[in-house]
């Protein structure tokens, strides 16, 4: 079976999170990146990347030479934004939805993220959803263990998707 990770990071705890995702399942990873990033000023980030997430913004992403159709399980990773999944996954999945594929999902927060996985679920319905897991700030907390807990988590998704390996 050919896996994927697909994730967009702002601060780098989704980056880190996909990586050790993709080490773990031996998969290709695909980073979202919008053709204007919003600035990383932490008052204006959350300003913007907010309104974004709340307005349901589609940023234009740039390209990529990935074909997603092409693979049998993708795991989806994204920081939680005004507890929802980061503007740039959602133009991906208005242009690459997937159907019909594994799904793993992962996410990282500074707080609560609410209601948040409902909503991610409900952006990947037509497929099967094996799992999901959150980190908190994993940069600044508990590294270590949760690269651990991802490394895991991933073995978990695999062999619930049938891979063994």
């Amino acid at each position: 079976m050919k896996k994927l990770v697909v994730f967009y990071s702002l601060d780098g705890n989704t980056k880190m999170m996909a990586e050790s995702v993709a080490a773990a399942a031996g998969a290709d990873i695909l980073e979202l990146k919008p053709v204007k990033e919003i600035t990383r000023n932490n008052f204006m980030k959350i300003l913007v990347g907010g309104k974004q997430a709340w307005s349901k913004s589609e940023p234009e992403l740039l390209p990529f030479d990935v074909k997603p159709e092409d693979y049998d399980i993708i795991f989806f990773g994204t920081p939680v934004w005004a507890w929802t999944y980061a503007p740039a996954l959602r133009t991906y999945f208005r242009d690459h939805k997937p159907t019909g594929k594994k799904v793993a999902l992962f996410y990282c927060h500074g707080g609560g993220p609410r209601n948040f996985i409902e909503k991610f679920e409900e952006a990947v319905e037509g497929n099967e959803i094996l799992g999901s897991i959150d980190f908190k700030d994993p940069l600044r907390h508990e590294k270590d263990k949760d690269i651990e807990r991802a490394k895991d988590w991933t073995g978990m998704m695999l062999k619930a998707a049938g891979i063994f390996d």
